[in-house]
Parts: structure tokens; sequence; C-alpha cells
């Protein structure tokens, strides 16, 4: 039985029996920084995905900019406590510390991949136990002004317009609403981690990302998964086939199943 915890910041669900007894994963959701709660099913529907595989679950309902709370680095304060929170308590959890792992989707993805940067100590900084095990992005989104997408995502992107939902303005506003100010040259690293440079990266966890196969956003990904790799952080990239953004919160969708499936195998490993 799920229950909340931290004055209402996460929900935790317990592990059940599977593969990944022992091990835990600190989650959240998408929305654009300005949407989504603990119901939605790319919260709620990952959760009792993994925590059946045998994984503890916490999830976290970060301030919204849309509730009027959220704006940087309010979200990101609330994922950092909430990973520290959970890392104090992994022993009652059930969980083994060093097999605790933080992911995120979308927009998610963007706060988790600039908290561990946090915790590797660029502005503003922060003080936590220790490091992640490991980090699961999905579909995130993590650069306000990204590149143009390649020829075969542009195309596909162009054959139906309904795929095509992040468009460069439509990105860039997005970031100025979380940021409640211009991107550039004011907007701090750990707001946009996709401008990180290799160095800024030396000592991120392990990650494995899982992009979808129709979306913009990709591009961000799969540059930042670049980085990670040329500073030699372990990266597990790949791209959701038949997938548009947003898939974990279809999890009608075959794509829900097979990343899941994914990441799970990824993470018995990375914390054997």
């Amino acid at each position: 039985m799920t229950h909340a915890a931290l004055d209402g910041l996460v929900r935790v669900y317990p592990a059940e029996d599977g593969p990944l007894q022992g091990s835990g994963l600190v989650w959240a959701h998408g929305g654009g920084f300005v949407q989504g709660d603990l119901d939605m099913p790319e919260a709620d529907a990952v959760a009792r995905a993994f925590a059946a595989r045998g994984a503890a679950v916490v999830s976290i309902d970060y301030r919204l900019v849309g509730d009027g709370s959220g704006r940087f680095p309010a979200a990101s304060d609330d994922i950092v406590r909430a990973w520290s929170w959970a890392h104090d308590r992994a022993a009652s959890l059930g969980v083994d510390p060093a097999r605790l792992i933080i992911g995120g989707a979308s927009a998610g993805g963007n706060l988790v991949a600039g908290a561990v940067l946090r915790m590797l100590g660029h502005a503003p900084a922060a003080s936590v136990a220790a490091l992640p095990t490991g980090v699961f992005l999905a579909y995130p989104t993590l650069l306000a002004e990204q590149p143009a997408p390649d020829a075969a995502l542009r195309a596909a992107l162009d054959a139906d317009p309904a795929f095509d939902h992040f468009p460069p303005a439509r990105v860039r506003s997005m970031y100025e609403t979380y940021l409640g100010g211009p991107v550039r040259p004011e907007a701090p690293l750990t707001a946009i981690p996709g401008l990180a440079t290799p160095a800024d990266v030396a000592g991120f966890p392990a990650t494995i990302m899982v992009n979808d196969d129709v979306d913009e956003l990709r591009v961000s990904g799969e540059l930042f998964a670049s980085t990670l790799m040329a500073a030699g952080v372990p990266v597990a990239l790949s791209t959701e086939p038949g997938t548009t953004h947003g898939h974990l919160n279809r999890p009608e969708e075959p794509g829900f199943g097979r990343t899941i499936q994914r990441v799970v195998e990824w993470m018995a490993a990375a914390t054997a």
C-alpha cells in the first residue's frame, strides 16, 4: 500500500517480490514544469511497474510553475530534498543505499539531471550524503535552444503535425516560464543541463536514457548523452521504436512495457 511522506512531497510505493529486490528508484514525472501530479500514469503507473518488479519507489510531487511556486530552483530543491530523504531512510524502505537510483521523464528528466549536477557541486550546489548509483532519463528536455533535428526526424515530424509538439518557440517559452526570465545569459547550467561540457559532468553516475522515436526533444537528450560519454560516463542510450513524446504516460501502448523492461534489466546490472 502506498503512503505519503515528507510533508506530502513524496509518495512511497513499497517493493513487491521481484528481480529488483533491495533496489530503489526516486522518480519525477514530467509536465513541462507547469503541470502533472502523482496520479498521472507517468508517475503512478511507472511507480507501480517498478514496485511490482521489486524496487521501492519514491515518487516526487515537486512544486510546479503552474501553481505559482515552482520556478527554478524551487522544483529542483524538491528533487534534492526527496533524494536526500530517500537515501537517509533507505534501510526503512527495504533498500540498499548503494542500489538507489534517481530518474525522471521529460521535464522531470531535466529536474533530475540538474539536481545531479547540483550534487556534483554546480550552483546552486546541494549537500547530499551520496550521489545516486544510477540515473534514468526518459525522453528528457535538456536544452532551451536545441539544434535542429536531422533530416530523418524532421521528415517524421512533418509527416504528422500532431507529433510536432515542441517547435523551438514553444521550448524556449517553456524554459522562460520555468526560469521566470530569459534563457540567456542568466540561465544556470543546473536549469539547462544540456549546456554541460564533459568537464561539467565529470563524476556523473551511470545513466540509462530512453528517448521517444518521433520527438523533437530527442535532440537534446542525445546531445547530453554524447556529453556524458565524452566524460567517460557509462551510458545506455536507446530510442523506443514507434513512440511519440510521453509514452510512459500511456501505459496501454506497447512502448511502456518495453521501456520498463529495458530499465529493469539495466538496474539489475547497474546495482548488482
